[in-house]
C-alpha cells in the first residue's frame, strides 16, 4: 500500500475525517518539505473524486459529509437552491460563496451546514453539468467577445476567444457551447446564429434551443418514418374488424395529429363504449432509430405557432393518424359500462378501424343543442352523440360520487393565424368533457388490467398533498370563509371536491381552484402504482396519445406483447419501465416549462399594442413585491407593489394578502386595471390599478 492509498484509508476509518490538509500535517508533525507532498495526494485524491473538499478546505468521504445528490437552482442575483433527488428532504440555501464553481442546473453533491434557519448548504461537487450550450446576446467585434446568457439564473458570461466566433455580429442571439468551465471562468465557441436580438420569432427560436428542444429529425429517423408510412394497411392477422362499425374522431379545428377515436351504442341500460387509439407501435419498432428518437424526445411540445413533435409528419400526420375515411391499426379499449358508471367487463384488442368522421368539439355540442344545420349535416351521429353525451355525465357522476377533484381552471388559448395573435375568453364545451370522460376511463381500465396481471408498468400517478401545502391551503379557505375541517396529514379528494362545493357562488371560486392545483404535488410516471389523487382513482395510467407522449407508445408495446405471450415477457421490461418512468416525466417536466415560457412570449406581444387599456380583471396572486391580475382571457400582469396607492403594505403570505393601513388586497378579489407597459426581458405584462374603478 502506498502513501496515498495509505492517507486515503486514514480519512476512511476515521483517523483524519474532515480535517484540514494543515490539521492532518499537525496530527502527523510533518516537516514543511513534507505538508507539500501531503497537499499533493489530498489535492489528487480529491481531483480522482475518492473524497470530498469542503470551503474549509477538509476532507472526508460522501458519508462523512452526509453529502446528498441533487440539482442546483441557481437565482439571478448570485446565490442558489439545491433541490435533493430525495423528494423527502427539504431545499438548501446556498449562499454565492458555497456555490464552488456549480452554475444553474449542474447535478451536484451538497452538505447541510446550518445557518440561521438550519436550511443553509455548501455544494461539495459538481457531478456533471447541466448546461453545455448557451443561448444568449453576442458583444464583441466579430474576432472575439463575450456570450451574454439570456437566462438570468445563468449568472456567468461566456469567453468566445479569437476563432471560436463564427463570425458573429455584436448584439445577435447565438448559441455557444461551453468548452472551459475553468476556475478562471467560462470559455466557450459560437455553434449557431440565431438573428438580431429582439426580433420577435428570434427570441421564440433561442427560447426551444434555451430548453434544447429540436424542430428537425436525423435524416436516418425521416428515412425510416418514410419507409413505415409506405405500408399498407392490408394485413388484418390476429385483429379485430371495426372498419363497418360507427366510430368518430373528435379533436379541435387544427388538430393534425388525432390518435383517438370513439364508438358508443346503447344497449337498454347498458352502453358499450370503445375508445381506439392508434397503434404507433406497429410503425415505431422497438430499439429502431425512430424508437430512440421518440424516447430521447419524451413528448410533443406545441407552441402557438408551431409544434415541435414527438414523431415525424410522415408518421403523427400521417399512417398513424385516425384520418376520415382511411384504413388505420388500432389498439382498443372495449369496455361495457353500467348506468351508474361502473365498468362491467373490459378487454383490450389490436383492431383495424375507419373513422366515418372526423368531428370537432364545436360540431360535436352543437349537434347536441340542436343545431339544424350541423343535424341535417351528420343525421348519422344524431343518436350517437345523445347517447354519448349521456353516458357523459352518468360519468361525470360517478367519479363526483368517488371523490374526485373536478377543478375549472382556466387555461390560456393562444391562437396565431396568418401573422396574428389572438387569445379567446375561455370556453370549454359539454364535448370536451366527453371525450376527457372517455379517455380517463380507458386509461383506468387498461392500468388496472395490467396491474391485476402484475405486468411491468409504465403508471401515471398523483399523491395526495403535502402536509404542509394542505395546511397553507386550509389556511387560505378560513381566510375566504370557507369552512374546513380535513386532516392536513390524511387529506383526500372527497375532501377537496366538498370545499368546491362550498366555494362554487364566491366571487373568488376561480382562485380557489388554483389554489388547490397550487397544494397539489405534480402528477409524474411511475413503474409503481400508488393511484391518482386528483382523479381519485386506484389505478391509472396514459394509454390514449401515443403519437405525442413516449409513456403511451411504451405501455401499447408492453401491452400488445403481453396479448401475445404472455407472462413470460414481464423480465424484458423491468428495467425499461422504470428508466422510461424517470426520462418521461423529466421530458414533461421540460416541455411544460418550454411552453410557458414561449406563451408568456406571444402574450407579451399581444398585449404590447393594448398599453392605456382598461379590463376587469381578478386578483390571482400576491406577493411581497405586488398583486397578479387575471383578465377574463387568462392573460396574467403583475401590478408593482410601488405603484399600489401610497400606504405601508404587510405580506401575509398564510392569508395570500397584501396589507395596508387603508388598502389591502387579497387574492379573488375583483379589480379594474389598465395596462401600463410590458416587459420583454421578463416576459412580463404590467398592470396600474384604475383607481376611479378599483
Amino acid at each position: 500500500m502506498n502513501a496515498k492509498q495509505t492517507l486515503l484509508k486514514k480519512i476512511e476509518d476515521g483517523t483524519f475525517t474532515l480535517l484540514s490538509g494543515e490539521q492532518i500535517a499537525k496530527k502527523l508533525r510533518l516537516s514543511k518539505k513534507d505538508k507539500t507532498g501531503l497537499f499533493n495526494m489530498l489535492d489528487e485524491l480529491y481531483r480522482e473524486g475518492a473524497l470530498l473538499r469542503d470551503s474549509a478546505f477538509r476532507y472526508g468521504t460522501r458519508k462523512q459529509f452526509r453529502a446528498i445528490e441533487g440539482t442546483l437552482s441557481a437565482n439571478e442575483r448570485g446565490f442558489g437552491f439545491f433541490v435533493p433527488d430525495d423528494k423527502t428532504l427539504s431545499d438548501l440555501f446556498i449562499p454565492h460563496r458555497a456555490l464552488n464553481g456549480a452554475l444553474h442546473s449542474d447535478k451536484v453533491l451538497a452538505c447541510r451546514v446550518g445557518g440561521r434557519q438550519g436550511d443553509e448548504g455548501e455544494i461539495l461537487a459538481v457531478l456533471s453539468r447541466g448546461k453545455k450550450e448557451i443561448v444568449g446576446v453576442f458583444k464583441g467585434n466579430g474576432r472575439f467577445g463575450t456570450l451574454i446568457p439570456d437566462d438570468r439564473k445563468f449568472s456567468e458570461s461566456v469567453f468566445i476567444p479569437a476563432g471560436k466566433t463564427k463570425n458573429c455580429q455584436s448584439n445577435v442571439k447565438a448559441v455557444a457551447r461551453i468548452t472551459d468551465y475553468g476556475e478562471r471562468g467560462l470559455s466557450g465557441e459560437i455553434i449557431e446564429i440565431l438573428g438580431n436580438d429582439g426580433d420577435f420569432f428570434v427570441e421564440e427560436t433561442a427560447l426551444i434551443r434555451e430548453y434544447n428542444l429540436r424542430e428537425e429529425f436525423p435524416q436516418p429517423v425521416l428515412d425510416e418514418a418514410e419507409k413505415q408510412s409506405l405500408r399498407p394497411v392490408d394485413k388484418l392477422d390476429d385483429r379485430l374488424d371495426l372498419r363497418n362499425e360507427l366510430i368518430i374522431t373528435v379533436d379541435g379545428e387544427d388538430t393534425r395529429d388525432i390518435d383517438d377515436a370513439i364508438s358508443v351504442k346503447r344497449d337498454g341500460n347498458k352502453f358499450d363504449l370503445g375508445v381506439h387509439i392508434a397503434d404507433v407501435t406497429s410503425y415505431v419498432l422497438r430499439g429502431s432509430a425512430l424508437d430512440k428518437e421518440a424516447y430521447s424526445r419524451g413528448t410533443s411540445v406545441y407552441f402557438p405557432d408551431r409544434v415541435l413533435p414527438m414523431l415525424p409528419k410522415a408518421l403523427s400526420n400521417g399512417i398513424c393518424s385516425l384520418n376520415e375515411g382511411v384504413d388505420r391499426y388500432t389498439l382498443s379499449c372495449l369496455m361495457t359500462v353500467s348506468e351508474t358508471g361502473k365498468v362491467l367487463s373490459k378487454k383490450i384488442v389490436p383492431s383495424v378501424i375507419r373513422s366515418r368522421h372526423r368531428m370537432t368539439y364545436t360540431e360535436v355540442t352543437a349537434i347536441y343543442e340542436g343545431d339544424r344545420k350541423t343535424r341535417d349535416k351528420y343525421p348519422d351521429l344524431i343518436d350517437f352523440v345523445a347517447d354519448a353525451i349521456k353516458l357523459t355525465k352518468i360519468l361525470k357522476k360517478a367519479r363526483a360520487n368517488k371523490g374526485g377533484v373536478e377543478l375549472n381552471v382556466k387555461e390560456v388559448k393562444i391562437i396565431y393565424e396568418n401573422g396574428n395573435i389572438s387569445i379567446p375568453d375561455y370556453e370549454r364545451k359539454i364535448s370536451h368533457e366527453m371525450i376527457e370522460q372517455f379517455m380517463v376511463l380507458a386509461n383506468e381500465s387498461v392500468a388496472s388490467f395490467m396491474q391485476e396481471r402484475k405486468m411491468p408498468f409504465i403508471y401515471r400517478v398523483h399523491e395526495r398533498p403535502s402536509p404542509e401545502k394542505a395546511t397553507a391551503f386550509q389556511d387560505f379557505l378560513r381566510g375566504l370563509g370557507v369552512s374546513v375541517n380535513f386532516d392536513p396529514d390524511k387529506v383526500s379528494p372527497a375532501d377537496f371536491k366538498n370545499i368546491l362545493k362550498q366555494s362554487e357562488n364566491l366571487p373568488a371560486y376561480s382562485v380557489v381552484n388554483r389554489i388547490m392545483l397550487r397544494s397539489m404535488m405534480k402528477a409524474a410516471y411511475a413503474p409503481e402504482n400508488i393511484g391518482h389523487f386528483g382523479l381519485a382513482s386506484d389505478c391509472y395510467c396514459h394509454f390514449t396519445s401515443p403519437i405525442r407522449r413516449y409513456p403511451d407508445l411504451a405501455i401499447h408495446r408492453i401491452i400488445k406483447d403481453y396479448l401475445k405471450n404472455g407472462e413470460k415477457i414481464a423480465e424484458k421490461y423491468q428495467k425499461f419501465v422504470k428508466d422510461a418512468s424517470v426520462h418521461s416525466s423529466a421530458a414533461e417536466r421540460t416541455a411544460e416549462s418550454a411552453e410557458r415560457d414561449v406563451d408568456a412570449l406571444f402574450i407579451v406581444q399581444y398585449m404590447s399594442d393594448k398599453v392605456g387599456e382598461r379590463y376587469d380583471a381578478t386578483i390571482s396572486g400576491v406577493t411581497s413585491f405586488g398583486i397578479f391580475a387575471e383578465l377574463k382571457n387568462t392573460v396574467e400582469g403583475l401590478i408593482p407593489i410601488e405603484t399600489l396607492p401610497d400606504d405601508s403594505y404587510r405580506f401575509i403570505e398564510e392569508q395570500f394578502l397584501l396589507r395596508g393601513t387603508k388598502n389591502s388586497y387579497r387574492i379573488g378579489e375583483g379589480i379594474r386595471v389598465i395596462v401600463s407597459s410590458v416587459d420583454w426581458g421578463s416576459r412580463r405584462v404590467l398592470f396600474v390599478l384604475d383607481e376611479d374603478k378599483s
